[in-house]
């Protein structure tokens, strides 16, 4: 078997305020609060969790806010710069009325490679995100959400990678990873894993005379993709150790298994396991309805909860 990853799993960024970041990807984006939970690596934060009603991955974008003191980053070479959710072709006349009354900015729609509407806006830290419809959708809409199930975002359709040249996580993605190199529009080259379809595309952007970017508020953190199990997991974690990738061992995400390493253009990436998921400790129905602590983070549950600021879902 080749331990080849497909798709994207999730995407995580640095974002200020908890309660602004809640309010816009659920209030405005629709999507569901799938976890709310804190960074394991520093339990003071929180980490926030979105996607579609069952959190699948391929739908999850999830967050550290940092607060109002958090430091501001800045997009460019080295970082996921782009994060693109995926929605109906038939929708987009009503995300660009949506936005409108939202007073949300965006600009397009716009063509890309001949099949697909995108529209472009930003998070309220600045993080660019898109909305692309394509006729290869067909995962079903979340019909509880802040938008109606025949127009919800499904998950994501693909994310852009930043890097000075190209060459080199090129051929990390085609050769270790296992993605298709499809086509190319101008300095984007679009590559795409598994089955294909949104959820499972990369785009990568050649920007040899763009600036290195820097990490903090209004960027990504990391961008995950999807492997099946922990036999496949550490199948490649072996194979990108033979290649002289300095990987991280295992660690237990609880709601996923993941092995971290940066690719050649400095971008950090992590491999996560689709099981267990994120039914483990709530029910599906409740997902993202309390705050939920690994056992190990347990006995500081009462110090967590008094250091972290109260927030609420849009009701």
């Amino acid at each position: 078997m080749n331990p080849h990853v497909h798709g994207i799993h999730h995407v995580t960024a640095m974002a200020g305020n908890p309660q602004k970041n809640i309010d816009f990807y659920v209030g405005a984006l629709g999507l569901r609060m799938v976890k709310k939970t804190v960074n394991f690596d520093d339990p003071f934060t929180y980490h926030f969790y979105y996607g579609d009603e069952a959190g699948a991955p391929g739908s999850i974008i999830t967050f550290f806010p940092w607060g109002n003191t958090g430091l501001r980053g800045r997009r460019g070479n080295g970082q996921l710069t782009v994060t693109a959710f995926s929605i109906p072709g038939s929708s987009l006349d009503y995300w660009m009325e949506r936005l409108a009354k939202l007073k949300i900015h965006f600009a397009g729609p716009y063509t890309r490679f001949g099949e697909e509407e995108v529209l472009t806006l930003f998070d309220p830290d600045g993080l660019e995100l898109e909305l692309v419809a394509s006729a290869r959708e067909k995962r079903p809409g979340w019909e509880n959400g802040e938008t109606p199930g025949e127009h919800a975002i499904r998950g994501f359709h693909s994310v852009a990678l930043s890097v000075e040249s190209y060459q080199r996580t090129a051929g990390l993605m085609s050769e270790l990873l296992g993605f298709r190199r499809l086509k190319e529009e101008g300095n984007r080259l679009r590559f795409e894993a598994g089955e294909g379809g949104p959820g499972a595309i990369v785009d990568i952007l050649n920007q040899p005379d763009g600036f290195r970017g820097t990490m903090g508020v209004g960027v990504v953190h990391h961008v995950a993709w999807r492997i099946k199990n922990d036999e496949a997991q550490l199948q490649l974690r072996e194979k990108l150790a033979q290649a002289r990738y300095s990987v991280s061992p295992v660690r237990d995400r609880n709601y996923f298994h993941s092995i971290y390493f940066r690719e050649p253009g400095g971008i950090l990436f992590e491999v996560a396991t689709d099981p267990p998921g994120f039914a483990i400790d709530e029910e599906p129905g409740e997902l993202g309805s309390a705050l939920k602590l690994p056992s190990w983070l347990e006995p500081q549950r009462r110090e967590i909860e008094e250091h972290l600021p109260p927030v609420s879902l849009p009701k």
